[in-house]
């Protein structure tokens, strides 16, 4: 199973973000888990900078920009 972790305030950006990365996931037939951390300090712990940031397991792949369903999928491939 990947874990997907979506770091930021939950605003509209870090949204889309979550939607995408599930949406690449799904397209590759991934078993997955999506997770969302809006906690500033869970974010500053995990030494995220910039939001919104996706994390495919214990490693930090986007920071501070939307990726697309396709940029995801190369990540995740």
């Amino acid at each position: 199973m990947v874990t997907l972790t979506i770091f930021g305030s939950g605003c509209a950006k870090c949204s889309q973000l979550a939607e995408n990365a599930e949406t690449a996931a799904k397209e590759l037939g991934l078993d997955y888990e999506l997770l969302k951390v809006t906690d500033r300090n869970a974010i500053v712990d995990a030494g995220i900078v910039r939001t919104p940031a996706l994390m495919v397991g214990e490693t930090l792949r986007v920071s501070g920009q939307v990726a697309g369903v396709d940029d995801i999928k190369k990540i995740l491939a």
